[in-house]
């Protein structure tokens, strides 16, 4: 099994609360980032690594910076 990095759990989060705060949909999110529809649900579960530009492409399409989606939000 494998463990999932604190850093790609904050990715997932954040990713997931800006989608949900603007009311995109996954499909659309993707759409906008021009990456698959899937693979914004992997993202949001921590499932998949994720490049440098495919992380600046999420942040542009949610509006946000690249350090918004690499800060842990507090609760």
């Amino acid at each position: 099994m494998k463990t999932q990095s604190s850093t790609l759990k904050i990715i997932a989060e954040n990713v997931k609360a800006y989608r949900l705060a603007k009311d995109i949909s996954q499909e659309k999110l993707a759409e906008i980032a021009d990456v698959h529809r899937n693979y914004i649900g992997h993202v949001e579960r921590a499932e998949r690594n994720m490049t440098i530009d495919s992380i600046e492409r999420i942040a542009k399409a949610l509006g946000v910076t690249v350090i918004a989606l690499l800060t842990p939000q507090t609760k």
